[in-house]
């Protein structure tokens, strides 16, 4: 066990890994697997003490899987020592419509149904049913638990405290109700219950790392950790704010720029630093990190192993690709941001770089700071200073917004019935898988397998988009130029209420019933059911009645307190990310339930409802510039106009139109889902065109966002025909320039990484043909991993890493095909082309009037 730790008012380690037997009011956040003790273990949170509890299962729960096959084909099982049990159960087969006889195999060990390394697993033998799935999973379907609610532990015994709805909510719940789909009704109720709990402050620490590299270029391998760990800084919620130092004798103090309230605590050995920060890690139930998986406190593992600190006195343990806390829950950042669904519907895709510091520049508008030199020179105070504002920077990710990012992986762990560190690792179509089981073993209904999903047959519908199985969603073709006051008009949850309205679920298209078969589905040679719900419809159905009829419209009632609303706001975002991303999985071959049918008929019903919605304004004199998906641009409408297109869509079509936005002007290029935006504030939205990308040269991405807040400035027509002239002027100037070789070096350098060694590089992409001249050249060590600079030259080969090449190397033309490609889709849509700018670029040009 780890050792308790002597003074400081530290808890001790070895009461935190101890088995409750009694707790007050807490919630489940996380669980894993103890292969020693062969249990299911719960992690507890205490909000009133903010302490951290493990819970060992005392149930007899074990591990199992189904078969078809009956007791009497499966004796052989009966000889296994792994297998403690076959027993008959009956399951309810949606696919089929009736209940059906299974055999349960029970058995000691998850590893004997799943070892994926073993012939011998059972799921390797026979066919099995939910065999695929973690055992802590299964655990928490079987008994039902939602984490991140309240429970109490009695007696080691886990009981649900009862969920009570507000007083205000249940009335405002009732009269709403009172119009709402009846088979829905339950649901709704129970989801209210769930998500009316109040969210908990989760006492939590942030960490980050430096460690010494000889190789600036390089992050340090984690698993072989070599290097000495020069600084830990950790931010916490309870106001700590510390920086373990390691004392160097080589390097200087510096003067200090950190704040009063920070402070450095110096270690004379790394091995008392590390274990300083291990004995501070265990005062928090949560811990915080930026790419800690991969790297903090995997390398913070692997040195401590290497520098001898005994196992017990370690809190981290290491997965194959994941670092928990043996006390408590582990959260990294890094796999929570580079999550699409959290980018785009969470925060409204503010942030495109996925590393520390493009996320905090677009949510916080604040960055890492920056150095000269190497970080191994920097001075112990200015080591100190880095190290504190990389962790400052990734605590307040979760801080902002009022704990904004908390709120949300607690609500979403509710809704997903899965644990909050899972919810912030794993993506969208895990939670809704999450869900979707948990209501399978509510119902007592037997999971499907894919190949049972496969038997429902193919698409009848032609795909559009490369790659894709079926004609998805309705891109109406852009009207080249420019419109001035645009109107976006957001079908309300599109998908979500197909899926609600036209009972669209696995089980229901295509179903078994003759008489169904007349009940085409719009659009495709499917057919849904009408004897029962199903269950995606059911579940979704009602998720998506909650957020657009009661707490989308909550979260903005002022009449409210602030934290009720905030409240309120936070389970809209929650169910907007999970519902936007609902018919997406359905159509994800990744999805376990994904199911072709039933993404094809979802698909052709939405190009319907937006094709006779087109029709409609067509009717009612509203000019469509543009539909993306799920929603139509319309130039100038009358509040009228889209009172009239809005009524019509409810009554007729049973689809919610929410106006979103009014866009000052729009410019459209000549190609789909790419166009730009200049909101009233002046706020710019970019859509698919380039020069956003993180490994585009600075030169270039300065020039086009130069360009960006040219357009950004127009409110007339007339201001908008002097910025295409400013904009003209702006790039040819910038490619004489290019020409002239007045730019420096570093920005036009490309940094891309390498992601193997380069002997696995069967053909040579730029990149890893500067990493072989890095190589040959300097003597250097190449890894998978390391982040090469280089730029495109005129010299054999076309690149040289940056460190190599010289300005008069620079091929200038690959550069202006770079600058063409980054502008020509937004020059179209500002109605020139790049090569307008071409046509001359020599000084003189410069003294031109417009004409």
């Amino acid at each position: 066990m780890l050792n308790a730790v002597d003074g400081g008012g530290h808890r001790s380690a070895v009461k935190l890994l101890e088995h409750t037997t009694n707790l007050s009011p807490s919630l489940p956040v996380s669980a894993t697997y103890d292969g020693e003790k062969r249990v299911v273990v719960l992690k507890f949170y205490d909000p009133s003490s903010q302490t951290s509890h493990l819970w060992y299962d005392n149930t007899g729960h074990k591990p199992y899987c189904y078969s078809k096959l009956p007791l009497d084909q499966l004796k052989e099982m009966n000889e296994r020592p792994d297998v403690v049990d076959l027993r008959v159960e009956e399951k309810l087969d949606l696919l089929a419509d009736k209940t059906i006889t299974m055999t349960k195999i029970v058995t000691t060990d998850p590893l004997a149904i799943g070892g994926s390394q073993s012939e011998k697993s059972i799921r390797n033998l026979i066919d099995c049913w939910e065999a695929d799935i973690k055992y802590y999973e299964n655990y928490i379907y079987d008994k039902q638990l939602i984490m991140g609610v309240s429970y109490e532990i009695t007696d080691s015994k886990i009981t649900p405290i009862e969920r009570k709805i507000p007083l205000n909510v249940e009335e405002n719940l009732k009269k709403w109700l009172k119009n709402s789909d009846p088979e829905l009704q339950p649901y709704i109720l129970e989801w209210t219950s769930l998500l009316s709990q109040p969210l908990p402050e989760l006492k939590r620490v942030s960490l980050d790392i430096e460690v010494y590299s000889p190789d600036e270029n390089r992050i340090p391998d984690a698993r072989t950790a070599e290097f000495q760990i020069l600084s830990v800084a950790l931010v916490g919620s309870d106001g700590a704010k510390e920086v373990h130092l390691l004392q160097r004798s080589d390097v200087s103090s510096g003067e200090r720029s950190l704040p009063d309230d920070v402070q450095i605590i110096f270690h004379e050995k790394e091995k008392n630093l590390i274990s300083s920060t291990f004995e501070r890690l265990l005062d928090y139930p949560f811990l915080i990190s930026f790419n800690g998986d991969s790297f903090d406190l995997n390398y913070l593992y692997h040195r401590a192993q290497k520098l001898g600190i005994n196992s017990e006195n370690i809190p981290i343990s290491m997965g194959r690709d994941i670092a928990s806390l043996r006390h408590g829950t582990h959260i990294d950042l890094y796999k929570t941001f580079v999550n699409r669904s959290i980018q785009i519907y969470a925060f409204g895709g503010k942030y495109t770089d996925h590393t520390l510091n493009g996320i905090c520049e677009g949510l916080l508008k604040e960055s890492k700071l920056t150095y000269e030199g190497t970080l191994n020179s920097l001075s112990l105070n200015e080591l100190a200073s880095y190290n504190y504002n990389d962790a400052r920077l990734t605590f307040k990710l979760t801080s902002f917004g009022d704990d904004l990012l908390m709120k949300l992986l607690t609500v979403i762990s509710r809704i997903s019935k899965m644990p909050i560190d899972d919810v912030a690792r794993l993506g969208v179509s895990q939670w809704i898988r999450s869900m979707m089981y948990f209501e399978h073993r509510r119902i007592n209904a037997l999971i499907p397998r894919s190949d049972d999903l496969e038997k429902k047959g193919e698409a009848t519908s032609e795909a559009i988009t490369k790659g894709k199985k079926y004609k998805g969603g309705l891109v109406v073709e852009p009207k080249l130029g420019v419109y001035f006051n645009v109107s976006v008009l957001d079908f309300s949850s599109l998908y979500p209420s197909i899926i609600k309205v036209h009972n669209l679920s696995y089980e229901t298209v295509r179903c078994l019933h003759l008489e169904c078969r007349s009940n085409r589905i719009p659009g495709t040679e499917h057919w849904g059911c009408r004897k029962r719900r199903g269950v995606s419809s059911l579940v979704i159905g009602s998720l998506r009645d909650l957020r657009v009829n009661y707490y989308k419209p909550l979260s903005k009632d002022h009449s409210l307190s602030d934290e009720e609303r905030n409240l309120y706001n936070v389970v809209s975002q929650a169910l907007k990310v999970i519902l936007n991303a609902s018919y997406g999985v359905m159509g994800a071959e990744i999805f376990p339930l994904y199911c072709l049918p039933v993404a094809e008929a979802t698909a052709a019903v939405g190009r319907y409802a937006i094709t006779k919605t087109i029709e409609k304004c067509g009717q009612l004199d509203i000019q469509v510039v543009y539909g993306d998906t799920d929603s139509l641009f319309l130039k100038s409408p009358s509040s009228d106009q889209i009172k009239a297109v809005t009524e019509w869509a409810e009554n007729e079509i049973e689809i919610e139109l929410d106006f979103e936005k009014e866009y000052r002007y729009v410019a459209f290029s000549q190609r789909k889902k790419n166009y730009m935006g200049v909101l009233h504030d002046g706020n710019v939205d970019i859509k698919g065109l380039t020069g956003k990308k993180s490994h585009t040269p600075p030169f270039i991405r300065q020039a086009f966002y130069d360009t960006v807040s040219i357009l950004s400035r127009v409110l007339t027509d007339s201001d908008f025909e002097k910025a295409r002239e400013e904009i003209k002027k702006d790039l040819r100037e910038k490619v004489l320039t290019l020409k002239n070789r007045d730019i420096p070096l570093d920005q036009l350098a490309f940094h891309m990484m390498l992601s193997k060694p380069i002997s696995g590089y069967a053909s040579k992409p730029q990149h890893v043909k500067a990493a072989e001249q890095l190589q040959k050249e300097k003597n250097r060590d190449i890894r998978a991993g390391d982040i090469i600079s280089f730029v495109k030259t005129n010299t054999p080969g076309g690149v040289k890493p940056l460190e190599l090449a010289s300005i008069q190397e620079v091929d200038n033309e690959k550069y202006i095909d770079y600058l063409r490609g980054t502008f020509d889709q937004l020059l179209s849509a500002l109605g020139y082309e790049f090569e307008e700018i071409l046509g001359s670029t020599k000084i003189e040009d410069f003294f031109w009037s417009s004409p």
